[in-house]
C-alpha cells in the first residue's frame, strides 16, 4: 500500500494537457479564454458549473440557460508541449499563453465574457 507522500510523488510525474482553450457561444461569437495546467480538468470543471447554473461568470451562466448547451463549444486554442522531464510547474507559461490569447481576441464586452475593457494598442 502507498502512503501520501509515494501518491503525492507518483502525482507529480504525471502528464496533464496543457495550455488554454475558450468557450464559444456560438449565436452572438463571445468567448472566455482561460488556461490551465490541465485543461481535461477545467474544461470538465466549466461545463459541470454551467450544467449545474453555478458558473461563476454570470453573463456566460445567463447566455447558457438562454440558449442552451447545443450552442456553445468548447475549442483548445493552443497545447504547451511537456518537454522537460524534470519541469513540472508550467504556469508561468500558461498564463503567458493566455495573455497572448485575451489579447488577440479582446474577449470584453460584446466581444466576449471576459470583464474590463479592451487594450488599446
Amino acid at each position: 500500500m502507498s502512503n501520501k507522500k509515494d501518491l503525492k510523488a507518483s502525482y507529480k510525474l504525471m502528464k496533464f494537457r496543457i495550455g488554454v482553450f475558450l468557450i464559444r457561444n456560438t449565436v452572438n461569437n463571445k468567448v472566455l479564454i482561460e488556461g490551465s495546467i490541465n485543461l481535461d480538468s477545467i474544461i470538465k470543471r466549466h461545463q459541470f458549473e454551467l450544467k449545474s447554473g453555478v458558473h461563476k461568470n454570470e453573463d456566460l451562466q445567463k447566455d447558457w440557460i438562454q440558449w442552451g448547451a447545443d450552442h456553445f463549444q468548447f475549442e483548445i486554442l493552443s497545447e504547451i508541449k511537456q518537454d522537460d522531464a524534470d519541469k513540472t510547474d508550467y504556469k508561468k507559461e500558461v498564463k503567458q499563453l493566455e495573455s497572448m490569447f485575451i489579447e488577440e481576441y479582446q474577449p470584453f464586452g460584446a466581444k466576449g465574457y471576459h470583464s474590463g475593457v479592451a487594450k488599446r494598442p
